[in-house]
């Protein structure tokens, strides 16, 4: 297997052209980040009629919303118990129905746009790697539908073959809103309906400062670029894992964690059929978690959190070598089978493990998808860009409290990952 970086997304995508113009003296709201993110709120903030730029330092979709497995999930990274503890009953219930809406938010913006993208309401299982976390399940699908009144369904250990080709597990649960999407054509689409709303989109134009000051008696921003500078009312982050220095104050709260992907050769029908008969989008219980699903043209993609640290020629080659074994340990009969792509990218994971979006020293943001990206990004970043326009929050995450590192030992390197990720494959192993 060669084990050279190639995402298999960007094989089946046309990338936008997107033509290179001076930067305008100023703008309403300068956007950072050219993702989910940041093209969901330039295209609510241009529809509006704001004037509207987006400063993407690579190209459209180059960092987490290209690198993906592509899944549009319900809930939070945290389970139910935990959030109702730590949160109170109702300011849960506002963010787990913000979990389900994310969903349709990006299920009306392909409608509306004509994105052809593959999304599908394929829904996704959660499958458990110990009796334990089964019994979890049953307790967690239980409150969800008494307190929320969502409907998750459980699936007994006798029952699994008819949603997963794979003996391991104990169980599993499903919920049938979640969908499936091609990222990087939906991050595509997405560029190109802001664009067509009138959004200023400038790629390789990437961010080296920040700084505070006032216009013809307004506040706002001068913003330097590798390409010049412009004058922004206000100014929007939408960075997540690829947060720098520049937001300081961000970054501090924010850690890179690297997460990879395999992707295997077109499997013969049958076998498609055999892994994933209902072609859900399948995640464990571990927190060193496997995520994994058929691709619209029937490969196997196989992702997960195999080295902590961000995508590099080391970390993709060491990756590729342990998602390989992971998916064999799951799926035995795909031993033979060829595995012809592999990349990583970066998550962005807060201290909490919570999405978190508002502002932060004048400046708007919306990060911390902790993998729940490709549907909370699209809603937050509407949300975020309609308290812009509005001056009314009606984001369920943006009075949460948004802590950093304990004691202050963090600086935005994050030094304390292998720890971390030894910490979490030990409590893989005694829960």
């Amino acid at each position: 297997m060669s084990t050279q970086e190639k995402n298999f997304w960007l094989t089946t995508v046309e990338a936008p052209q997107v033509p290179v113009r001076e930067l305008p003296v100023n703008t309403d709201v300068a956007v950072i980040g050219g993702g989910f993110t940041g093209l969901s709120a330039a295209r609510t903030l241009a529809k509006s009629g704001a004037k509207v730029v987006v400063l993407e330092a690579e190209n459209v979709g180059w960092g987490a919303s290209c690198r993906n497995g592509g899944m549009v999930l319900s809930g939070l990274k945290l389970g139910t118990p935990t959030l109702v503890a730590r949160y109170g009953r109702e300011a849960t219930k506002r963010m787990y129905a913000a979990s389900l809406e994310s969903i349709d938010c990006v299920e009306a913006l392909v409608h509306e746009e004509n994105i052809a993208c593959d999304f599908s309401r394929s829904g996704h299982l959660e499958v458990a790697c110990k009796a334990k976390h089964f019994a979890d399940f049953r307790r967690g699908a239980e409150t969800i539908e008494r307190e929320f009144n969502h409907k998750l369904r459980i699936i007994e250990k006798a029952d699994l073959p008819h949603e997963i080709g794979s003996a391991i597990y104990h169980g599993g649960m499903v919920d049938d809103v979640s969908a499936g999407v091609n990222p990087a054509k939906y991050v595509a689409g997405l560029g190109r309906a802001a664009a067509r709303a009138g959004a200023e989109i400038h790629e390789k134009t990437r961010v080296i400062g920040l700084e505070r000051n006032s216009l013809n008696g307004n506040s706002g921003w001068r913003v330097k670029t590798s390409r010049g500078e412009l004058q922004a009312r206000e100014v929007f982050i939408a960075t997540s894992g690829y947060t720098s220095a520049i937001t300081r104050s961000l970054q501090q709260k924010l850690i890179p964690i690297g997460s990879f992907i395999i992707v295997t050769q077109v499997l013969p029908e049958a076998v498609a059929s055999e892994v994933s008969p209902r072609d859900r989008m399948i995640y464990d219980s571990k927190n060193y978690l496997y995520y994994y699903r058929l691709t619209p043209d029937r490969r196997m993609l196989f992702g997960g959190r195999a080295a902590f640290f961000p995508e590099n020629e080391n970390t993709v080659r060491e990756s590729a070598r342990i998602l390989r074994e992971g998916m064999i340990e799951v799926y035995p009969q795909l031993r033979e089978t060829k595995v012809e792509f592999v990349w990583g990218g970066t998550l962005d994971f807060a201290f909490d493990i919570m999405p978190h979006a508002g502002k932060m020293d004048n400046m708007y943001y919306s990060v911390g998808y902790a993998g729940h990206g490709v549907a909370m990004a699209t809603l937050l970043g509407k949300k975020v860009a309609e308290t812009i326009l509005t001056g009314h929050d009606e984001n369920p995450f943006a009075g949460i409290p948004f802590p950093g590192a304990p004691l202050g030992m963090y600086n935005g390197k994050p030094w304390f990952l292998p720890f971390a990720g030894m910490w979490y494959k030990f409590l893989d192993w005694v829960s």
